[in-house]
């Protein structure tokens, strides 16, 4: 569409009307109002093509649609029966949700997706599937054996809105079948979004539940192929008293980092599709490059069969050839074994040969059209600091005095009428008067003298130093002297510094000052 200018630039538009639209088009960056509007229209115009051309959706994955740029994030819970999957909904959302069922048998002989809804319901596989505002359309190849076994379970609850794969094991039943160990492995590429819950771990002493915990990492490593250590989470997620408090404290701290985890994925929702479309163009460009590679060697007449043979044996040494030829690394390429398997059905004359074009359409997607995508995911993070998971369980801990640290470490005394640094002043004092006090106070060089002597690095005794010195006049006076200690003592015994220093924790003389 023609832009409003003057009588000159309307001119000089026709006179270059030869260039092509294409030409014009790729030197204007596409203008996005959203990051689910821009990944969903630079799959469509840019990616897709290059999928439907080498038959990607045959070998990989089926084609995106709407839903899964717009749907919000997700659970899904794997894990073998009793172990606690359903229990740890119910402890997350706090109710009970349409279609539960807890028992030690396996009661899990379905499929259950839980979903925001109005009103409590559920709603069948076969419905699920034909529903385009929902992402479960793919799952229709999987025919009535599993639509039946599958469904929607609808209540209004605020704590949906979540995304991650949760792998949850009981303490009892540790060995991983071999079911389950295909499960797992087909999560292969996905890996930065599981997470391990070893529950019920209540239930055994410390010292088993260390071994278990070693076992446990065990079989993962075997199965799990990163070179990251996977994250375990242990605990007993359900609202029933502990069997065995040893580890309460453990346990507690656990919760925690799992809640901020789970808490963190709608605000990084954006980020994690961003992230995914990357992956799916790169391994869409290899893909290309084998199948048109394999299309290169094909004869036209006779002898296909016995060359296709060939090729598939060969396979390796194409990974090799397209590896060295496009500077593509080894981890971008499929599964070899996979992808052997997979050729072995296909019709290698129906194979298209290498059109640069579209191509290079997805390379300029990822160097111009995904970095623009990049600023607007920051953009909006910023106008939605707040957005994390609410309601159910996530709001049991977050204040009050139940809120995880509450009252130890810098939060110890927080209650208390009395200075909580009082109690041991008088210890503090008999150092603090050998240190040479000019007017009450101390210089910095004869306090480093004595802060030193903790062991702990200079970064660490620099921010105690600051948050002690109250009024900032580079000298510490007996009580600011005494707050430095008990911040000393507070980082030795494992807890973290505050970035403001708390009101509970001011000196009495210089509460007047703030």
């Amino acid at each position: 569409m023609e832009q409003p200018g003057t009588a000159a630039s309307r001119v000089s538009g026709s006179m270059f009307s030869w260039v092509s639209k294409d030409a014009r088009r790729k030197k204007e960056p596409e203008l996005f109002q959203t990051v689910a509007e821009g990944l969903r229209q630079l799959y469509a115009q840019k990616l897709l093509p290059l999928e439907e051309h080498y038959r990607f959706h045959e070998f990989h994955s089926p084609a995106l649609e709407d839903a899964d740029f717009d749907n919000k994030p997700m659970v899904l819970l794997v894990g073998q029966y009793s172990t606690g999957k359903t229990t740890f909904i119910r402890h997350l959302i706090e109710q009970d949700f349409p279609g539960m069922r807890i028992g030690p048998e396996p009661t899990t002989d379905s499929f259950i997706a839980v979903m925001h809804g109005p009103t409590e319901g559920m709603v069948p596989g076969n419905a699920l599937v034909v529903d385009p505002r929902r992402p479960f359309r793919k799952l229709n190849a999987f025919g009535n054996a599993f639509l039946n076994r599958f469904m929607c379970a609808q209540l209004p609850s605020p704590v949906l809105d979540s995304i991650s794969i949760i792998l949850l094991f009981d303490a009892h039943k540790l060995d991983i079948s071999d079911e389950f160990s295909e499960v797992i492995k087909a999560l292969k590429n996905h890996e930065d979004k599981i997470r391990v819950v070893l529950n019920k771990a209540d239930q055994i002493e410390t010292q088993q539940l260390m071994r278990v915990y070693g076992a446990l990492m065990w079989s993962l490593g075997k199965i799990i192929n990163t070179p990251e250590v996977v994250r375990v989470y242990i605990g007993s997620f359900w609202s029933h008293p502990l069997l065995i408090p040893d580890n309460r404290k453990l346990f507690e701290a656990e919760e925690q980092d799992l809640f901020k985890d789970i808490q963190s994925l709608p605000r990084n929702a954006a980020l994690r599709k961003l992230n995914d479309l990357i992956k799916r163009a790169r391994l869409a460009k290899v893909h290309a490059y084998i199948i048109s590679s394999l299309k290169k060697e094909m004869p036209n007449v006779f002898g296909k069969e016995s060359k296709k043979k060939e090729l598939v044996n060969n396979l390796g040494e194409i990974y090799a050839k397209i590896e060295r030829e496009h500077q593509i690394s080894a981890g971008d390429f499929p599964s070899l074994r996979k992808m052997q398997e997979l050729l072995q059905t296909q019709d290698f004359s129906k194979f298209q040969a290498l059109k640069p074009k579209l191509l290079d359409t997805v390379d300029d997607m990822l160097a111009n059209d995904i970095a623009r995508l990049m600023v607007m995911v920051r953009q909006e993070e910023s106008l939605m600091p707040s957005q994390a998971v609410k309601g159910g369980a996530f709001d049991g801990t977050m204040n009050g005095p139940f809120g995880h640290g509450y009252g130890e470490g810098a939060g110890e005394g927080i209650d208390d009428i009395e200075w909580v640094v009082g109690k041991d002043k008088p210890t503090y004092d008999e150092i603090f008067y050998t240190l040479s006090p000019v007017n009450g106070k101390i210089t910095g060089a004869n306090a480093k003298k004595e802060m030193v002597k903790s062991k702990l690095p200079n970064t660490v005794l620099g921010k105690i130093w600051k948050l002690a010195d109250v009024d900032k006049d580079g000298l510490l006076d007996d009580e600011e002297f005494a707050l430095a200690n008990h911040l000393i003592k507070v980082k030795l015994e494992g807890h973290e510094l505050p970035t403001d220093l708390p009101p509970h924790l001011i000196p009495p003389s210089k509460r007047r000052l703030e």
